[in-house]
């Protein structure tokens, strides 16, 4: 396992926030989120997250390189409802020259919901072989 991020309950510990609605679609017949619809939850904050510092994901495309997800881990702490607010905090985690690791904390007014670590790994978008990580990338990891 290559996850080793272990995200804060702290919202201020995070550099980016992402507000989304629960869709009554996106929950089961116990009228909670099913446990498969946070991993889009994650990629919509983390896309959101990559165009806000300026490097939208499309961009990265045309570069030549993409970000595949190798692991995600979601700790589900208490249930998101069909029509909760939710506040997906997003941050770099950790950075080296092939991968990446996003944390995430999931809130419905300040209360925690779900933690997240998703483990990333640059490719070439050509031939999904093993390239460098934007340095901007490595350069904005807290243990850069």
């Amino acid at each position: 396992m290559r996850t080793s991020a272990d995200p804060s309950l702290d919202p201020t510990d995070y550099a980016f926030r992402h507000r989304l609605r629960v869709r009554f679609a996106e929950t089961d017949a116990m009228g909670i989120v099913h446990h498969s619809r946070y991993l889009p939850y994650l990629e919509e904050a983390r896309v959101e997250y990559l165009r806000e510092i300026g490097h939208p994901y499309h961009e990265l495309r045309a570069e030549g390189v993409d970000m595949v997800v190798l692991e995600a881990f979601v700790r589900y702490r208490s249930p998101l409802r069909f029509d909760d607010v939710v506040e997906v905090h997003v941050g770099l985690a950790s950075a080296n020259r092939t991968t990446f690791q996003m944390a995430y904390l999931l809130t419905v007014d300040a209360a925690v919901r779900a933690t997240a670590v998703t483990v990333h790994g640059s490719i070439t978008s050509a031939d999904g072989r093993p390239t460098r990580s934007p340095m901007w990338l490595r350069d904005l990891a807290p243990d850069a």
